[in-house]
């Protein structure tokens, strides 16, 4: 009957996993329209159970994962090619560490870059250690790093490699579920597998619909720093609209190439924002601030790793600690892109060895993203007086994080063009990032790297941004903590997902033989990012 439905709307998809997607996420608005009240309600009882019990499984599940990943890079099975013997890497290691950075870190630094360092600098997450000293920014620097570095890619890193593995290697569709064929085999197209992909694209969703909703509040926030628009939820509504209207006629006209040309293109004007902070700013002193972070981050990285906050019940009111606001949401939240991420990194990896995919994909934009900060943090707190009492961007960020990169720029030549070109970063991130998330979603209910049917894409394009703009009405004036308080929640069954995938790939993994690789042939660069010359086999739609 779903099969039928499909057809007459036109749709080319696996109708049981479009439909109870879609109805889940409808049935959430509904409710979420009907009683806001007692969704708000539910979402922060389930939050606060969880960091409060389950703090110690996030934190210590992703260290996890990052030992694993190294282990599984090292060991023999570090040579297994993640497709044919003879296939070799489609695009060169510097275009592909280009669309690693475009795919999941450009948005998240340009909100956190200068917010996350001030806030532990003006209130730190160790007690005992005074606000704006030395060793506040010091500590600023290790527990943002650790949150955006090695751990955030580790969860981008292991979806990414077991979907590279399955679907390359051994011609499997391209969906979740595809994932624990060695546990389930040909029950990946029964219930069972079906139920873990519709898991996986709501998850997804609702991931996607919280950064939209972070980096509808960092755009309100340069507005109205540049025009003097309200920050409230009626403009951040619009803003939506207008993000969301942009990634559907993209989605429309078909523009893969302009969109990823002018992603291209933004990497550009972020890397250019950089490194005019690093310029017109105190350069020698944040020069030594980057040798001086690498020191920092490798020397925390271990202790931070299995840090849990322990007696935080006999030194904060809350009883579970500084974590659950930090650490917990962030790897609750990053987890919930790891399918969106995980595909697109494994699409864009094929040809490699593991080896080679596992120390790209966690090195390559970590090293940048310690520079990032590096420049941005120790620019922040400089400006901001380290042995002093705070200054104007402490202030800012107490109206909220969105504040504090537009606030930092008033301390530069050229404010009014800086903040107007930050915002127009932002902008085109989470618009390009929007029009991403529709295909991946849309490949996850097919199981086929080829694009379906446009009206499809358009769909979910279009669910996003109502998704999104409904938990910005539900957040209201309490903002970032009440994205918290969803994302937690809808990230705890996904984190458990992923957790599921290291055990299925090393099982996959355990059944190889390996074999002397062999030198392959020359690369075929011209392979489109997304839609293949030829499909893998198992990809079949209903």
């Amino acid at each position: 009957m779903l099969d039928q439905l499909a057809r007459k709307l036109g749709l080319r998809t696996d109708a049981p996993i479009f439909f109870a997607s879609a109805g889940f996420m409808v049935l959430f608005l509904v409710v979420l329209i009907a009683v806001p009240s007692l969704v708000e309600q539910v979402f922060l009882l389930g939050r606060e159970w969880i960091v409060e019990n389950l703090g110690w499984f996030f934190i210590s599940g992703v260290s996890a994962w990052l030992v694993f990943l190294l282990w599984i890079a090292f060991s023999r099975y570090g040579t297994i090619r993640l497709g044919d013997p003879g296939d070799r890497p489609t695009y060169s290691n510097v275009s592909w560490f280009t669309m690693l950075f475009a795919g999941g870190i450009g948005t998240v630094l340009m909100f956190w870059g200068v917010a996350e360092p001030i806030l532990h600098f003006s209130s730190p997450p160790v007690a005992g250690v005074e606000a704006f000293s030395p060793e506040a920014a010091q500590d600023a620097m290790s527990f943002s790093l650790y949150h955006l570095g090695l751990h955030t890619w580790t969860i981008f890193a292991l979806p990414g490699l077991a979907f590279a593995y399955v679907i390359y290697r051994h011609k499997l569709p391209m969906r979740v579920s595809s994932v624990f064929y060695p546990f389930l085999g040909e029950r990946i197209n029964g219930p069972i597998g079906k139920t873990i992909d519709v898991f996986a694209i709501l998850g997804t969703l609702f991931g996607v619909a919280v950064s939209i909703g972070l980096g509808t509040s960092q755009i309100n926030a340069g507005l109205t720093e540049l025009f003097g628009f309200a920050d409230n939820v009626p403009v951040k509504l619009t803003i939506i609209t207008v993000l969301t209207a942009v990634a559907v006629a993209s989605i429309v006209a078909g523009l893969d190439k302009g969109i990823k040309r002018l992603s291209n293109i933004n990497i550009g004007m972020a890397v250019g924002l950089m490194l005019f902070v690093l310029v017109a700013g105190s350069t020698v002193f944040l020069l030594r601030g980057i040798i001086e972070t690498f020191g920092l981050y490798i020397s925390n990285i271990v202790p931070l790793s299995f840090w849990n906050d322990t007696l935080a019940q006999y030194q904060r009111d809350d009883g579970w600690g500084w974590q659950g606001g930090w650490t917990v949401f962030y790897w609750a939240w990053t987890v919930t892109w790891s399918p969106f991420i995980g595909i697109f990194v494994a699409r864009i990896s094929r040809g490699r060895t593991i080896r080679e995919f596992v120390l790209g994909v966690l090195f390559a934009p970590s090293l940048f993203t310690l520079v990032w900060f590096a420049i941005f943090g120790w620019s922040a707190m400089d400006i901001d007086g380290i042995n002093g009492g705070g200054g104007p961007i402490t202030e800012a960020v107490g109206l909220g994080p969105e504040f504090a990169m537009f606030t930092f720029f008033e301390s530069f030549p050229a404010t009014t063009l800086v903040q107007g070109l930050a915002v127009t970063i932002v902008a085109i991130f989470f618009a390009t990032s929007s029009d991403s998330a529709s295909l991946v979603v849309d490949i996850l209910c097919t199981g086929d790297e080829d694009p379906g049917p446009v009206r499809q894409r358009v769909f979910w394009g279009l669910s996003e941004g109502v998704l999104a703009g409904s938990l910005i009405a539900l957040a209201g004036e309490t903002g970032l903590v009440a994205l918290q308080q969803v994302i937690t929640v809808i990230g705890l069954p996904i984190f458990i997902l992923v957790f599921g995938m290291l055990f299925a790939l090393f099982r996959g993994l355990q059944s190889e033989k390996i074999e002397k690789p062999t030198e392959p042939p020359a690369p075929d660069l011209e392979e489109p990012l997304f839609g293949s010359k030829e499909k893998p086999e198992g990809s079949g739609q209903a």
